[in-house]
C-alpha cells in the first residue's frame, strides 16, 4: 500500500520595509500565520523579499524567515518637478526594472498561494513580479493614506488591507471594491504588560502613585524636538505626574545634565533612558498619558490598549502621513495632535487638562480604544487565506 502523498505547504511571499513601520506588521502577520497553520497541523514556507540594509534583513533571519534581496530604488520625494529628476533619483530608477526581472524570478520559482506587500520601495518590484506571474497580491496599508509603493500597486491588488475605515473613501474608486479594514498588527506582547513590573524593572521607587505617569518616546532613537519641548517643561510636569523619558542614546548625557538641577522631589519622579527594551508592554500598561510621535506602528499599539496620547507628528514624515494620523485621532477626541512650532507652552496646554482631569482621560481612552484593532493580525491573515482561496 503505498504511502499518502505529503500535502504540499502553503506558500506566502512577503514583501516590504526600510522602516519598522513596514516590517514589524509583516513579521507580526507571519507568526499569527505559523500559529494558525500549526494549529492545524498544516505546512506554511515563508520568503521575505527585502533589501540589504534595511530593517527587514535584520527582523526576517530573527524571526527565522527565508530572505532574500532585490535592486530597487528610492524616490526623493520634493515638490519642485525638476528636483524629483535629480540624479540619484534618475540612477535608482533606473534600477527599477532589474529589481523587477529579480523579482519575477523568484516568484516564478517559488510559486506563491499568495504575495503579501506591506509597504516601502522594495514592495514595488515583488508587488508587479506577482501580477506578472498571476498571483494573488495582498496589500497592507499602515496609514491613513495610501503610501507612494501601494499607490503604485493598487491596480494590481486582490485585496487592499486598510487599518482604518477613513481610508476607503481616499481610495480611487476603481479599486475601494478590493479594500478590507482589518487595522494594524500590533505585537502580543506589547498588549500583555502589567504595571507593576515596570516598577521593578526600571527601578521606579521615587514616584508617586497617586500621580498620573506620562510616557514620553520619539522612537528607538529619540526625538530632539520631543526632548527639548518636554525638558523646557520639565519642573511643570514633574509637579503635576510621574514621568518616564525615553530619549535615544544620543541624547541621554545633555538630558542627565540638565536633570541634575531638579528639585530632589521632583527628580524622584523622573526616569530617564536613552532606551526601552523588553520593558516596553509594562510601561505602555503603566502610562496614564503618552507623547510621541504618530507613526503608524504607535497609533496601532496606543489605540489597541486604549492609551490617551498627545501627539507631535515628525513633519518630515513621506507625505506627511504622521500629521494626517494625529489628526484623524484628534477629529475624534481620541487624541490631541501638536502641530507646526511646538513650543513647551502649547505642551503644557494640551497636557494640563489630561493630567488634572482623570475623567477627561478616561474618555480620551475610550475614544482611542473604538479606533484599536487589537485582533488586527488575525483579520490580515483571514484576509490574506481568502485571497488564496479566490
Amino acid at each position: 500500500m503505498s504511502a499518502s502523498p505529503v500535502p504540499r505547504p502553503f506558500r506566502l511571499i512577503v514583501t516590504g520595509g526600510g522602516t519598522g513601520g513596514h516590517t514589524y506588521p509583516a513579521a507580526t502577520v507571519v507568526r499569527t500565520l505559523q500559529s494558525r497553520f500549526a494549529a492545524t497541523g498544516e505546512a506554511l514556507d515563508v520568503l521575505w523579499i527585502g533589501t540589504p540594509d534595511g530593517l527587514e534583513a535584520r527582523v526576517a533571519p530573527a524571526e527565522g524567515i527565508a530572505f532574500t534581496t532585490v535592486a530597487t530604488g528610492k524616490i526623493r520625494r520634493s515638490s519642485n518637478p525638476l528636483k524629483m529628476a535629480s540624479p540619484a533619483n534618475l540612477r535608482d530608477m533606473a534600477r527599477v526594472p532589474l529589481g523587477v526581472a529579480q523579482a519575477r524570478k523568484i516568484v516564478s520559482d517559488f510559486r506563491p498561494d499568495v504575495v503579501l506587500a506591506t509597504g516601502g520601495y522594495v514592495a514595488v518590484p515583488a508587488g508587479l513580479a506577482a501580477r506578472m506571474c498571476h498571483r494573488p497580491l495582498v496589500l497592507h496599508e499602515q496609514t491613513v493614506r495610501l503610501g507612494l509603493a501601494n499607490r503604485k500597486l493598487a491596480g494590481s491588488a486582490t485585496r487592499i488591507a486598510v487599518s482604518s475605515e477613513s481610508t476607503v473613501p481616499l481610495l480611487p474608486e476603481s479599486v475601494r471594491s478590493a479594500a478590507v479594514v482589518t487595522g494594524n498588527p500590533v505585537r502580543p506582547e506589547v498588549l500583555a504588560g502589567h504595571p507593576d513590573k515596570a516598577f521593578g524593572s526600571l527601578g521606579l521607587d521615587g514616584f508617586d502613585r497617586r500621580l498620573p505617569t506620562v510616557y514620553v518616546t520619539g522612537g528607538a532613537q529619540g526625538s530632539q524636538q520631543i526632548n527639548e519641548v518636554v525638558r523646557d517643561a520639565l519642573p511643570w510636569l514633574l509637579s503635576r505626574a510621574n514621568l518616564v523619558h525615553q530619549c535615544g542614546p544620543a541624547n541621554l548625557a545633555g538630558l542627565q545634565q540638565h536633570a541634575a538641577a531638579l528639585p530632589a522631589e521632583l527628580a524622584a519622579r523622573y526616569h530617564l533612558t536613552g532606551f526601552v527594551g523588553p520593558e516596553l508592554p509594562d510601561v505602555l500598561a503603566l502610562a496614564d498619558l503618552v507623547i510621541s510621535r504618530s507613526g503608524a506602528g504607535t497609533l496601532a499599539e496606543l489605540t489597541a490598549l486604549g492609551k490617551p496620547a498627545v501627539f507631535i507628528p515628525l513633519a518630515s514624515s513621506a507625505g506627511n502621513e504622521q500629521a494626517h494620523n494625529a489628526r484623524h485621532l484628534e477629529e475624534s477626541g481620541a487624541a490631541v495632535a501638536l502641530l507646526g512650532d511646538v513650543t513647551a507652552a502649547a505642551l503644557r496646554n494640551a497636557v494640563g487638562p489630561l493630567l488634572s482631569d482623570p475623567a477627561r482621560r478616561d474618555l480620551m481612552a475610550e475614544r482611542a480604544r473604538t479606533h484599536g484593532r487589537p485582533d488586527a493580525a488575525d483579520r490580515l491573515v483571514d484576509v490574506i487565506l481568502s485571497a488564496a482561496s479566490g
